[in-house]
């Protein structure tokens, strides 16, 4: 069977049909307004550059910049402050002489400042800094280690270093101190002490030098020779001795080096060179127990003692208190260097071998750290 022809569909052509920017409508620019945005991207427009803009925009742009610099150094010196806070130096503690004095064993900070000029000033030893420390808070450091006696690792602690740093700062700073400060005469000539003489002293006129021994305990040492030379009966313990020489008015003008602690106070007059340093028309002021008449080549004032008399003299007897009381002088001083804590507590024998060093700068130092010793009759 025969199918109907079917009728054969044609597609019809697609019209044609606009592009994309063709279908946009444009509005054609108005006539006398110029087409501003061309003309900022026309690269054949000139640009006057030596117009200047008008202080209606420059007047508000500067006083946003002067603001915003002010904000800025504000910033920067909270952000000083605080990092100073949290670092450990002798800067943080500017503002308190309280804290000066307890971390120093300086007065103020203006005089450890002062102090700190004049160790600038000397050019007789140059250092070089060992640490990453500034070199006025490796200084610092040392004095923390003498008014604090504080240990080593506690150190390294404090400043962000290792304790191992912290041992060679103490070592480089004393050897240092100890040149710069030994190289000072310390002795007094007798014109200068008669006119700083104190007016307790007026009994005792040609009194140069006040003498007495002190001690420091140590560390034991494992030989048994060792521990016999170094004991002392007095502390009960094994201990260093040293000599040590205040003028009547308060400076101390002698320091000896150490001896073993069974030294007495004679051999260690005699080894420690003060002898050559005394004349006939001079006297020294010991303790009642510090016999060295014999030795000395001048008089010395004592506090009077039976020693094996049945009684003493009347004589004696007025002269004893007067000087025990000008003795006062001596024992503030010598109070005054074991103020610094590092003698307090007994010194490991690692320290041994640089142990004169700072023995010998802690007694120099109090020259330069304190201010008059005060009258004999204050407590």
């Amino acid at each position: 069977m025969r199918l109907p022809s079917q009728r054969r569909r044609v597609s019809p052509q697609p019209s044609y049909r606009p592009e994309v920017l063709e279908r946009m409508e444009t509005t054609p620019p108005e006539t006398g307004v110029e087409d501003t945005q061309n003309h900022a991207f026309d690269p054949h427009i000139d640009h006057d550059y030596a117009l200047r803009p008008g202080p209606a925009v420059v007047d508000p742009m500067v006083k946003e910049n002067s603001s915003l610099r002010k904000e800025n150094c504000q910033l920067r010196l909270q952000i000083e402050t605080f990092s100073l806070r949290q670092q450990f130096c002798v800067h943080r503690f500017a503002d308190s002489d309280k804290d000066i004095r307890f971390f120093t064993r300086f007065a103020s900070y203006d005089s450890l400042m002062c102090f700190w000029g004049s160790l600038q000033e000397s050019q007789k030893v140059q250092r070089e800094s060992i640490s990453t420390l500034e070199p006025i808070d490796e200084f610092f450091l040392l004095l923390n280690f003498f008014a604090l006696g504080s240990k080593e690792r506690d150190l390294a602690d404090w400043y962000g270093i290792h304790h191992h740093t912290v041992s060679k700062v103490i070592r480089s700073w004393s050897n240092y101190l100890f040149t710069i400060l030994g190289s000072v005469r310390i002795w007094i000539p007798e014109k200068e002490i008669r006119r700083n003489l104190p007016a307790e002293f007026q009994l005792y006129p040609d009194t140069t030098v006040i003498l007495d021994c002190t001690e420091l305990r140590f560390q034991c040492p494992s030989s048994p020779l060792l521990q016999s030379e170094v004991f002392s009966s007095y502390k009960s313990h094994c201990t260093l001795k040293g000599l040590i020489g205040i003028a009547p008015h308060g400076p101390v003008t002698f320091v000896s080096a150490l001896f073993a602690g069974s030294a007495s106070d004679k051999q260690i007059t005699r080894e420690s060179g003060v002898l050559k340093m005394l004349k006939p028309a001079m006297a020294v002021m010991v303790d009642k127990g510090f016999l060295i008449d014999d030795i000395v080549p001048c008089k010395v004032y004592r506090p009077a003692f039976l020693s094996h008399r049945p009684q003493m003299s009347a004589g004696e007897v007025r002269e004893t208190p007067t000087i025990s009381r000008l003795r006062v002088h001596m024992e503030r001083s010598i109070r005054r260097i074991k103020e610094h804590k590092i003698f307090d507590s007994v010194i490991p024998l690692s320290v041994l071998g640089n142990i004169n060093q700072l023995f010998a700068v802690a007694c120099l130092l109090t020259n330069y750290e304190n201010g008059p010793l005060g009258n004999p009759g204050d407590v």
